[in-house]
């Protein structure tokens, strides 16, 4: 099995422990007198077998992220790992712009010449300019993730 195809099991077995929990939450309680509509304890075991399902397959996706290696960009976990700080810092770079910007604020122009101006502390332009750079940076890791995703095997 591809570890691409292990992730989507996962996130299908995601999933399904969702579902099923919605419907124990929604069947461990019934009016006397009713038949609830499905049984809570069926359910709850079906959950628990979903669940030794995905702890296997977060075991081996895991064991498999830390041997696989990408090349400059490392093991697969510090190619996943250098993704997500790329991702928190777009968000904190596009956030700074927006602020700096004024977007999202009402009245950001004055309505009359008494009214103090607001000025911007940083350089949208260049936060803009930066965002994109680094907008750039996660599509070309994320797509060397995926690409390695569907070559690499699940390890045992």
């Amino acid at each position: 099995m591809k570890l691409a195809e292990a992730l989507a099991e996962r996130a299908e077995a995601t999933r399904r422990v969702e579902q099923l929990r919605s419907r124990v939450v929604g069947s461990a309680r019934y009016q006397e007198g009713e038949t609830p509509a499905e049984e809570a304890a069926e359910l709850l075991a079906e959950a628990g077998e979903v669940l030794d399902t995905l702890e296997m397959l977060i075991r081996r996706i895991n064991r498999t992220n830390a041997a696989v290696q990408m090349g400059e960009d490392g093991t697969l976990t510090d190619a996943l790992a250098r993704r997500d700080v790329l991702r928190l810092r777009h968000a904190v770079v596009t956030a700074a712009a927006d602020a700096a910007a004024g977007t999202g604020e009402r009245g950001y122009g004055r309505q009359l010449r008494s009214e103090l101006m607001m000025l911007s502390a940083l350089p949208v332009a260049e936060l803009r300019a930066r965002a994109d750079v680094l907008a750039r940076e996660i599509r070309e890791i994320d797509m060397r993730i995926q690409r390695t995703n569907w070559e690499a095997d699940l390890l045992d």
